[in-house]
């Protein structure tokens, strides 16, 4: 699996947790930015990212910032990208096992390391449930043409 992964100043740090933790689970990653704690823009790396996975040079994304709101909002206005804000495991994999998110986005001030890393793993290794679900996400796609 390769991953696109982004942050703002206001997420660099739990970023680069959790670019550690995916070197650990050996998951190829690609860091988009930014890469000091110096204000950015957060819908310019959230672009990055979303327009990566979009295109299919990376199977998902990860973006964080201060609450993890702002990089959703933005990364879900790319064709393609369903971005899913999970605080919690559980928000983490049904993004993925009902919604079929290819996009995770945190927050570095909602949420600690540990919490952090345990969504980040959950969402990496929930598989999209397909059937009923499917059906769904592509009425979601449909609307992108609306």
């Amino acid at each position: 699996m390769k991953v696109a992964i982004g942050s703002d100043h206001g997420g660099f740090r739990l970023k680069e947790e959790i670019k550690n933790l995916l070197a650990e689970l050996k998951v190829d990653s690609h860091d988009f930015g930014t890469y000091t704690i110096e204000s950015v823009d957060y819908p310019d790396i959230s672009r990055q990212v979303a327009e990566a996975v979009a295109k299919g040079e990376y199977e998902r994304g990860i973006i964080v910032c201060g609450t993890g709101i702002g990089v959703s909002i933005a990364a879900n206005k790319i064709k393609g990208i369903r971005a899913a804000l999970c605080n919690d495991v559980f928000s983490a994999q049904m993004s993925r096992e009902h919604n079929n998110a290819n996009i995770l986005t945190l927050g570095e001030r909602v949420i600690g390391c540990g919490l952090a890393r345990m969504i980040v793993e959950v969402w990496l290794k929930t598989e999209f449930a397909g059937g009923r679900h499917a059906v769904r996400v592509d009425k979601i796609t449909a609307l992108e043409k609306a």
